[in-house]
């Protein structure tokens, strides 16, 4: 499943903006010692802290927000609402508290958990706080180049989701997605359920009555 394509440590010190978009198409895997789990990203958003009043950033240095303001390349994990986790990609340089949060993935391999969403891509990837700080080129959680395609991914651009607290900076077009997934989070459920269901024959698996599912 993984070819280990990662990209130069460059690649995250550039405009957050630009890693948001390249982000588009490119993989997230993580390897926990026993599982490999991956997906291909569909869909993210920026922040640019501190000014960007939708950041974490934006209320100062604290130990939550310490790893933002470190070297680029590394993961930003944070726990909300008492039950998800979150995984931002740290960009730009060092001191500046740049991230790009990751909210979809379409599922590669055997994955069948849902991935649309910030917090069930990391249910689904087994990504939680004990990852926050990882190196995203390292050899547990990471990034990597996909394998060249035959179509030519179609990015679109819109508001982020969930930042109306943040007056003018809600309205900048910082999120990102793949216009053509069926998992980018605001895709309506039924074209999302037929793209699943077709996945999911493809990898040879049943769903049974109570909703597991097992091997052909």
């Amino acid at each position: 499943m993984s070819g280990q394509r990662k990209p130069a440590r460059s690649f995250f010190e550039r405009g957050t903006l630009s890693v948001a978009r390249a982000l588009i198409g490119m993989h997230l895997v993580h390897d926990d010692g026993r599982t490999l789990r991956a997906g291909r990203i569909v869909e993210t958003e920026a922040y640019l802290g501190p000014r960007d009043l939708a950041a974490h950033s934006s209320r100062g240095r604290t130990q939550r927000t310490e790893v933002m303001f470190g070297p680029p390349g590394h993961a930003y994990v944070y726990f909300i609402y008492g039950f998800w986790n979150c995984l931002n990609v740290v960009t730009g340089r060092a001191g500046v508290p740049h991230a790009v949060l990751l909210r979809a993935l379409e599922p590669l391999g055997d994955l069948t958990e849902s991935t649309w969403g910030p917090g069930l891509l990391c249910r689904a990837l087994r990504i939680d706080r004990r990852l926050n700080g990882a190196d995203l080129l390292g050899d547990e959680l990471w990034l990597e180049l996909p394998q060249p395609r035959r179509r030519t991914v179609r990015i679109a651009r819109a508001t982020r989701i969930g930042v109306d607290y943040a007056g003018d900076w809600a309205r900048r077009p910082w999120r990102f997605f793949d216009r053509d997934s069926p998992y980018v989070s605001t895709v309506p459920s039924g074209r999302r359920a037929r793209a699943r269901a077709e996945a999911v024959r493809a990898a040879g698996l049943v769903v049974r009555n109570n909703g597991q599912q097992c091997r052909h």
